[in-house]
């Protein structure tokens, strides 16, 4: 009898570890959907919409500093010659601000052999002053004037400069440039783009074509994705008027 007894509780025992471990794996597996729940929820308040940026998925949108974004010195190539400087376009001094997009500017009435006109046409229908005039390209298909702003005409005018004098650059070395100048004129939104940006993936530092990515049509609107606390330092400060 004595037998019988041990073996029955022995046997209980058995079944109600049983109990427990299985209770343990429904345990595992509730915070398990919740964990997927959770970074799915993530992904939904994060990822970035309709605005060009796809195929990559952003995990959180983080603050640019505008010294990760603003070009510095002189240009390379016709910084030299046109007698400008990235340095010089900043809100503390508005003046020397006007004075460079002025040298800039001078060149937007250049005529163009029809060849070049192909190339302006296409490189100008790539970017816009969207920040300033709200304009959707810098240039009609026909080459025109799509906005009047002080903006767009220092780009038209660097364009335009850097199709006859160096000729040998391609539309995407020029409309780099461009990128760069509008970095400039519109520094606090582009932080904010560039937070977008690298939250998915998209490598705005890349030297040859980051400010094409930047500041270019290719991911127009993605800062309408940061958060208010993804704020650069730069607001919505505009350097120049229009």
């Amino acid at each position: 009898m004595e037998h019988e007894k041990h073996h029955a509780e022995e046997h209980d025992n058995m079944k109600g570890g049983k109990k427990s471990n299985t209770e343990t794996t429904v345990q595992y597996v509730i915070i398990a959907v919740l964990a997927i729940l959770l970074i799915y929820s993530g992904v939904k308040i994060y990822g970035v919409g309709n605005n060009n940026v796809s195929g990559n998925v952003a995990t959180g949108i983080g603050t640019v500093s505008a010294l990760d974004v603003l070009p510095k010195g002189a240009p390379d190539i016709y910084g030299g010659e046109l007698g400008v400087s990235y340095n010089d376009v900043s809100a503390s001094n508005p003046s020397l601000a006007d004075v460079t997009m002025q040298k800039l500017a001078q060149y937007e009435d250049m005529q163009l052999d029809n060849a070049t006109m192909t190339r302006y046409i296409k490189i100008g229908s790539s970017i816009a002053c969207e920040y300033c005039c709200g304009a959707k390209t810098l240039v009609f298909s026909n080459g025109e004037r799509a906005c009047g702003c002080a903006h767009s005409y220092a780009m038209r005018g660097l364009a335009k400069y850097l199709l006859t004098k160096h000729p040998d650059m391609t539309d995407e070395q020029i409309l780099n440039e461009l990128g760069k100048w509008k970095v400039l004129f519109f520094p606090g939104v582009h932080e904010k783009k560039a937070g977008v940006l690298k939250a998915n993936g998209v490598d705005y530092t890349n030297q040859n074509l980051g400010y094409v990515y930047l500041a270019s049509n290719m991911y127009r609107g993605a800062e309408n994705q940061a958060t208010t606390s993804a704020t650069g330092s730069g607001g919505s400060q505009m350097v120049g008027g229009c």
